[in-house]
């Protein structure tokens, strides 16, 4: 078992009941993934297998909590994950965790997934669309270029446009950066041009 002094820190200042929690989680971690390293990730204790993280857990005023990097890959959904950190809920006794053989079952599974390479789904959150402002399109309506360039750029770019003129607080702001925008897009220019050769 190859054991982290700062995890060992981390877990003798945390709550008479957090302890045997975290200590019992420690243990059949090691148990079941001889080979897995400690460390402390976002101040929390975390394991990690073949260089690649496989568990966290951490302690708070009235929970602990413990969860699988691969999350629901591991577990499936549940319930108890929308309610804290991880995939087991808010654990406020040993009683609260799934039985040991349980718990050292998806602890390979979640090696097993490392094995084979499988990586978690990155969350995707779109931006809400901003709106063309009317004295916007008025001035690219006045200027075709500037309109063709607009409509040609990716979503990122015009929506870089539409923050920076829906942002100006000032009525003579908006006026110079729709201005400046209208000229900028007549040449083709993004919004910060001056940094895409940076």
């Amino acid at each position: 078992m190859s054991s982290d002094e700062r995890i060992d820190a981390y877990i003798a200042r945390q709550a008479d009941f957090a302890r045997p929690i975290l200590e019992h989680l420690r243990a059949s971690v090691h148990a079941a993934c001889p080979g897995c390293e400690e460390t402390l990730k976002w101040s929390a204790p975390a394991f990690l297998y073949k260089g690649e993280q496989l568990a966290m857990m951490a302690a708070f005023k009235a929970h602990a909590t413990f969860g699988f990097w691969k999350g629901s890959l591991v577990t499936g959904d549940t319930d108890k994950q929308r309610s804290a950190m991880g995939q087991f809920g808010r654990l406020t006794s040993i009683d609260d965790l799934p039985d040991e053989e349980t718990l050292r079952d998806l602890i390979r599974k979640a090696m097993d997934l490392t094995d084979k390479g499988v990586k978690p789904a990155r969350t995707k959150h779109p931006k809400p669309d901003i709106p063309m402002p009317d004295d916007l399109r008025a001035a690219l309506d006045a200027e075709p270029k500037a309109a063709a360039s607009f409509d040609g750029f990716p979503p990122g770019a015009r929506r870089d446009y539409l923050e920076w003129i829906t942002e100006a607080k000032r009525p003579e702001t908006r006026e110079k950066r729709i201005a400046l925008a209208v000229e900028w897009m007549a040449q083709g220019k993004k919004r910060n041009w001056k940094y895409e050769t940076c």
